[in-house]
């Protein structure tokens, strides 16, 4: 396994990922103090709340009270998302960190469940948005595929559907005068599996070969850490994850949409395979069973259940040095 990464990138998006879906309200108190504590795990970055219409996403109603209550720790990214530019005028209001994303799905009829408009669109109202970018001085610094691997409305997405759509960005950004740094491919729905991941990566790659990729992986069905191994193989080093597995899309066309894959069992596996990630296996685990207890009901980590290895491996250890 020497080709592999020596280090990844860990994205942290279980706040937002799943405030945004469950169904009993979570006191404020309650998101800053995960927020907060994700912050010590070693994490760089923790995406708190989305600035939406409540009314779609009542659990984002308080995402305001949310950004100016955290108590920020020097060195970490705090970060929310926007859809449209009434979100990034309350976004850029807030203490959070916020830069600017351009945004596509590979399919018309999920952009339009998800955003209520179309990919054309999406397009027009992103040149307003840069627009208001370049004004504000936020910087943008990277793009999302969604559906990039299938879609609950429109079925399988060809990959080839899947370079075009960053094509398309990629003019956006060209014509603002913008370098993106990686360019996210999501799999939103939770249709991926190892296969497509090394065909939609081997495509976009074949065009550009030295573009920098993510993956936004969901586990829906189980396949979110062989994916992401796969993805390691091919020497993806970016993804974004949710601890615990918390969250989902509440737009999805599909009650069991799940949320990102775990932080904690990504972590695991990559110090397991001699991967770096900077961050405390032992206090991510922790955050999980926080979370868990404050949703009230079990969230699908499999390592905050089962724990890590470290108690195990220092008696080991302990006998080796006598």
């Amino acid at each position: 396994m020497s080709d592999l990464p020596q280090r990844i990138t860990i994205h942290e998006e279980g706040p937002r990922e799943g405030f945004q879906i469950e169904p009993g309200p979570i006191a404020t108190p309650d998101k800053v103090r995960f927020c907060e504590a994700l912050a010590d795990t070693g994490l760089t970055e923790v995406q708190c709340v989305s600035f939406v219409d409540p009314r779609r996403v009542p659990g984002m109603a308080d995402a305001v009270e949310v950004a100016h209550a955290i108590r920020q720790k020097p060195g970490v990214h705090y970060t929310a998302i926007a859809l449209n530019l009434k979100g990034y005028e309350r976004a850029v209001q807030t203490p959070l960190h916020i830069t600017g994303g351009l945004q596509m799905s590979a399919s018309n009829t999920f952009s339009i469940h998800n955003t209520n408009k179309d990919n054309a669109e999406t397009l027009a109202e992103q040149r307003r948005q840069l627009a208001f970018f370049r004004e504000r001085g936020i910087p943008v610094d990277s793009a999302i595929i969604m559906t990039a691997f299938g879609c609950n409305f429109e079925g399988a997405i060809a990959p080839e559907t899947v370079r075009d759509c960053v094509a398309s960005l990629l003019a956006l950004a060209d014509e603002f005068g913008i370098t993106l740094e990686r360019v996210r491919l999501a799999d939103t729905v939770g249709w991926a599996s190892p296969l497509q991941v090394q065909r939609v990566v081997g495509t976009v790659r074949e065009r550009w070969p030295d573009l920098p990729l993510s993956l936004h992986l969901h586990d829906t069905r189980g396949t979110g850490l062989a994916n992401a191994l796969t993805a390691l193989q091919m020497g993806i080093t970016d993804f974004d994850s949710s601890c615990a597995g918390l969250g989902g899309c509440p737009f999805a066309g599909h009650k069991g949409a799940a949320g990102n894959i775990c932080t904690e069992d990504l972590v695991f596996m990559a110090h397991e395979m001699g991967i770096e990630t900077g961050i405390d296996l032992d206090a991510l685990i922790e955050c999980a069973r926080m979370i868990e207890a404050i949703v009230g009901h079990p969230l699908p980590g499999k390592i905050m259940h089962g724990g890590s290895l470290t108690k195990y491996r220092q008696p080991a250890l302990a006998g080796a040095a006598a």
